[in-house]
């Protein structure tokens, strides 16, 4: 392996649950998370050499995976697509926590992809400059936004 794709396979092992993390935020099945894993690396290695370093890795980590997810939620819904249906479900589990995560997560994919990014990168407990940074906007647009998103998601 050549010196930059070592250095790469360890940022991937390093920011492999943030990675996931949005993934599983923008999908509905495993097998979509693993399309988007697959998506999101494939971006990520492309515009590595780019990288200048200017922003913290974990930030662009995260802008190339919501970056990612957003274009990918975009073009799924360009296409009309019919699901299959299965008799098992692999993510179902009956416990009283699982309902409560699986209700929110259903609440938070309501959400257009830029609410849905914000919600989950202060779900990820980062400050409200960090996501400010990743998305683009000001801290007090954050604040703002994160205020009508907690309100929309308490009336769904």
């Amino acid at each position: 392996m050549k010196k930059s794709e070592m250095e790469f396979a360890q940022i991937v092992k390093e920011q492999k649950s943030t990675i996931y993390t949005v993934c599983y935020m923008f999908s509905k099945d495993e097998e979509e998370v693993n399309d988007l894993f697959q998506e999101i690396l494939i971006n990520l290695w492309n515009g590595y050499e780019s990288f200048e370093g200017r922003s913290n890795l974990r930030t662009w980590v995260y802008r190339v995976s919501l970056n990612t997810c957003i274009s990918q939620d975009r073009k799924k819904k360009k296409k009309a697509t019919i699901p299959l249906s299965m008799d098992i479900n692999l993510f179902a589990d009956q416990d009283e926590d699982t309902r409560q995560v699986d209700m929110l997560r259903q609440r938070i994919n309501k959400l257009g992809p830029f609410d849905r990014a914000i919600i989950l990168l202060w779900l990820e407990n980062m400050s409200y400059e960090e996501i400010g940074q990743i998305v683009g906007i000001s801290t007090k647009n954050v604040s703002v936004r994160l205020y009508r998103i907690k309100e929309q998601l308490k009336k769904m």
